[in-house]
């Protein structure tokens, strides 16, 4: 610690080996030392005394939609970098669609890289895209840094990510398991969308209707076959249906490579509370009933779902429309998550080193970033979310920082106060206020 910069110091400091004070040292950006409460502090070095708040370690989003470049008014690197900071994220990993051109060959990803040049004010990293006709495009994506490869087994969304067939997905699996990367899907059968009432209009229990959970199980369970087939590592996107969690638990059991994630609105939020209208909550696949939701909970706990992520996804208000057949299906949350999922844990019994572990640890392994972000360990990068745990706000969406501020969570009252989050040592936003933008383009480890 004697060439520390920085001691961050905190009784409540959340670190693998469980919650403690502790004395956290920072030097050129990097965690050196994790050392009692009461070390002293290096000549020279800056203290930042945080009291009783929480110093937990970054929190790293794996489901992003930035849709930048191509659809700015929806969102963008800085202001989507921006709404993560405030919410204590430190790494965001971006999806390939949505954006023009989408993150499908090498041209592409420079495109996408250029257009964040100089905008993140965290860390942000790429998802590819395997669509029927880019196989030949996966292996030099992965070389370039892409993190994996997002697909969709039923329709998009948008024209120019059109979703895989089951031989389209056999094909493009067998592709990236031949360089052992990861493919990420967002898993529900289009014969089961197909075949499910679709009346339109405001109606929520219409909408839930429209996409069944057995559009979901049918979808993941041949996800699973295929990746248990070809021995290839395969990742179920913001899973709302917990009917699939027993094949999902089966196949983890007969070590199948396969891992899960939820999201904060299928865990705070249910069908019963959805007003009719009110498409602010549509996401697809839906926000289902209160007694699913606990099942999600219980696959957390038991670690069935590995991980919680925002999967933010926002368009312009006129898009949100009160016809959930045609409004736009997505959730902004990056601001909001770790207040969210913290409000939701605590009811439960779950602690802060439950939400680290669904929100920082679990996500950075995914990525491939486990040995750098996701821990307050030495030799880790010096990013930190200060939290007080036991503050209450309520949501004013003109407080958020996304650029179109619609939220499901307007109103209501959420436990965790994010003070200030911190970047390889360097606090980038403080009691709302942020500094230039320092974020880092990350690629893949090798």
């Amino acid at each position: 610690m004697s060439d520390a910069e920085l001691v961050l110091r905190s009784t409540r400091v959340l670190t693998p080996g469980g919650t403690r004070a502790a004395s956290v040292a920072v030097t050129d950006g990097m965690i050196t030392a994790v050392l009692p409460h009461d070390a002293p502090v290096p000549t020279g070095a800056r203290l930042e005394d945080l009291g009783d708040d929480a110093l937990l370690p970054g929190l790293v989003d794996t489901h992003v939609h930035v849709n930048d470049p191509g659809r700015t008014e929806w969102e963008g690197f800085w202001t989507a970098t921006r709404a993560a900071a405030a919410g204590g994220i430190t790494t965001l990993i971006d999806m390939p669609l949505n954006s023009l051109p989408p993150t499908t060959t090498v041209g592409h990803l420079r495109t996408k890289q250029r257009a964040a040049a100089g905008q993140a004010h965290i860390d942000v990293g790429f998802w590819g895209g395997a669509l029927p006709d880019n196989v030949e495009d996966l292996r030099p994506l992965h070389d370039a840094g892409v993190f994996g490869f997002k697909a969709f087994l039923s329709p998009s969304g948008v024209d120019e990510f059109p979703h895989l067939g089951q031989e389209q997905l056999a094909r493009s699996l067998a592709e990236i398991a031949a360089f052992d990367g990861l493919l990420i899907a967002h898993a529900e059968d289009p014969r089961h969308l197909a075949s499910a009432p679709q009346h339109g209009g405001p109606r929520y229990a219409d909408f839930l209707a429209s996409r069944p959970r057995r559009a979901e199980d049918t979808a993941i369970a041949h996800l699973v076959e295929q990746a248990r087939r070809r021995d290839a590592r395969v990742h179920v996107l913001h899973l709302s249906s917990s009917d699939a969690l027993p094949v999902i638990a089966a196949a983890k059991a007969d070590g199948v490579r396969v891992s899960v994630e939820t999201c904060p609105h299928y865990l705070t939020l249910t069908a019963e509370e959805v007003p009719d209208g009110a498409s602010e909550f549509k996401c697809c696949p839906p926000i289902r009933e209160a007694a699913n939701q606990d099942l999600l909970w219980q696959a957390l706990a038991d670690g069935t779902i590995d991980c919680v992520v925002t999967d933010h996804s926002p368009s312009t208000a006129d898009l949100k429309t009160d016809d959930f057949a045609t409004a736009w299906g997505g959730i902004s949350g990056l601001q909001l998550s770790l207040p969210a999922v913290w409000t939701g844990a605590r009811v439960r019994g779950h602690g802060l080193e439950d939400v680290v572990r669904w929100m920082s640890a679990h996500t950075a392994r995914l990525a491939g970033l486990g040995t750098r972000k996701g821990a307050i360990a030495p030799g880790h990068d010096a990013d930190f979310a200060v939290l007080a745990p036991d503050e209450t706000f309520t949501v004013d969406p003109a407080a958020l920082q996304h650029r179109n501020r619609l939220t499901a969570y307007a109103g209501r009252t959420l436990y965790g106060v994010v003070r200030s989050t911190w970047l390889r040592g360097r606090c980038v936003m403080a009691d709302g206020e942020f500094t230039e933008p320092k974020g880092r383009l990350l690629t893949r480890p090798h």
